[in-house]
């Protein structure tokens, strides 16, 4: 509805001159500042706690968004269909640019401090946060079904398409290290000491270079698992980017253990997290779920990069392996 945003800022109390899209949520300029308003998928006690928890970390002297409520006191709103928003402070700055390696350095930096900061806060996590802590394997179990899934179906049709052919050839090869990973995942539980305030979504986009500096933004799909997966799930996004450059790698593995070490519990799931084939699974699944009728260039190209790096990929997990064993 072209008036849903003014309508749903109705319910806070500011003065807004001017809505912009943007990515998924909406930029407005008020007399107040310039706010965001998004969508928010989960509960008012996950919001509500999140919110406490960004208190904790600003009076840590943390950089941390604001929440905004409505002039109800409610920390989220609702449109007429019942869609839940969020109202936040809005920060601009430059996205980390992932082919800046002290750009990138300095994120897992930033991440590191968050990591600690989060263990000195003294936040009690809820029992629906708790709950999610078995996550990691049933996500990656979840996939290996997904990649069955695509191999059945690719393996039923008569006439296989160019995307279909390539995809049958490299799947043994992908889902050796997918089965193994999972395989690992289910010998090598994460310790109880491992687990914390993870931000969930740590990537390029969610950190900035402000004129004070590097901030993190975004704490909205923050949940309580093994700190470590932030870490990983970073590594292979800026290692995708660059080819699996080695040095880099390891760059950003010392860059964040001068602020957190890390246990060697820890090492082992970072090395499992890398070992699944996230990128194939990605491309797979999207291919699967996607309109066949039509074939996408992009999912060809795609597919074609992720199996140009892998001897790359699996060069580095060989050195990354040979350096916790």
């Amino acid at each position: 509805m072209y008036n849903q945003p003014e309508k749903v800022l109705e319910q806070y109390d500011i003065t807004v001159h001017q809505i912009t899209k943007g990515r998924g949520s909406y930029i407005c300029e008020s007399e107040q500042g310039m706010k965001l308003l998004l969508p928010f998928r989960g509960s008012c006690e996950r919001a509500e706690f999140i919110s406490d928890t960004l208190s904790c970390l600003r009076a840590h002297d943390w950089e941390a968004e604001e929440m905004i409520r409505t002039t109800e006191g409610e920390i989220l709103s609702k449109d007429e269909n019942g869609n839940r928003y969020l109202l936040k402070e809005y920060v601009s700055g430059a996205e980390c640019n992932p082919k800046s390696r002290e750009e990138m350095t300095q994120a897992v930096k930033l991440l590191a401090a968050f990591h600690l900061l989060c263990r000195e806060c003294l936040v009690e996590i809820p029992e629906f946060m708790r709950q999610e802590r078995g996550n990691l394997y049933l996500q990656y179990e979840k996939h290996n079904r997904e990649l069955i899934k695509v191999r059945n179906y690719v393996k039923g049709r008569k006439r296989k398409n160019e995307f279909e052919m390539k995809f049958q050839r490299q799947y043994p090869h992908f889902m050796e290290y997918a089965s193994l990973s999972l395989t690992l995942l289910h010998e090598e539980t994460p310790k109880a000491e491992d687990y914390g305030l993870c931000h969930g979504q740590f990537n390029q986009h969610n950190v900035i270079r402000t004129k004070s500096g590097f901030r993190l933004l975004n704490y909205e799909e923050m949940g309580y698992h093994p700190q470590v997966t932030d870490l990983a799930n970073f590594m292979r996004k800026m290692l995708e980017k660059n080819d699996w450059n080695e040095e880099l790698g390891f760059s950003l593995l010392e860059s964040y253990e001068k602020v957190r070490p890390l246990t060697a519990c820890e090492y082992k799931q970072l090395y499992i997290i890398l070992l699944f084939p996230e990128k194939f699974w990605k491309i797979a699944n999207h291919y699967y779920n996607s309109h066949k009728a039509w074939l996408s260039g992009r999912d060809i190209d795609k597919l074609d990069k992720v199996i140009a790096q892998e001897d790359l990929r699996v060069g580095f997990l060989e050195k990354l392996f040979s350096f916790i064993a």
